[in-house]
């Protein structure tokens, strides 16, 4: 099925549901907000026409202009051999995804690094905690407006170079 079809059948499906579409992307996509992203998911897994069986990966992206947070699912039919991607939008300030990880096995580490490096809560996660950093780690490091912490635990996080002066390395 081409893009362009898929966009079309969602957006019957899902009309007053859908933000956007962009089948004649590059990155062919429809846009969904949260609390529908779930309805979406089991539809483009389950609908034989779909057969989107597998996720490639789910990005996480921060629109602080906008104050949302997006979660982009790229997903694939190995049987069609089709391709197509959905960004669900949530609000940055409460940002509550339904987990696909029971659809999606591979959506397990990807939301958990979405929710490690920007925040958003995958609801109904089976194991959803910190992935790539420390639990007691402050804040998102992928957010826009992320200040990075001077130390960890005495560690320095910043080195600042003089770029005046050469470096004193070991010979």
């Amino acid at each position: 099925m081409k893009p362009r079809q898929i966009a079309h059948h969602l957006a019957e499906q899902f009309a007053d549901r859908l933000l956007a579409t962009h089948a004649d992307d590059p990155h062919p996509r429809v846009h969904v907000d949260a609390t529908h992203w779930r309805n979406v998911a089991e539809y483009l897994h389950g609908h034989d026409e779909f057969a989107m069986d597998w996720l490639a990966c789910i990005t996480g992206v921060d629109y602080p202009a906008d104050n949302q947070l997006c979660a982009v699912y790229d997903l694939r039919s190995t049987r069609h051999g089709h391709w197509f991607a959905v960004k669900v939008y949530v609000d940055r300030d409460n940002p509550h995804v339904h987990s696909v990880s029971d659809l999606w096995p591979a959506a397990d580490w990807h939301e958990r690094e979405a929710h490690d490096l920007l925040g958003i809560v995958f609801d109904h996660h089976p194991d959803l905690r910190r992935i790539l950093l420390p639990e007691d780690w402050v804040g998102h490091p992928l957010r826009k407006d992320y200040a990075f912490p001077r130390s960890y635990h005495g560690i320095p996080g910043t080195y600042e170079l003089d770029w005046q002066q050469k470096p004193d390395y070991p010979a």
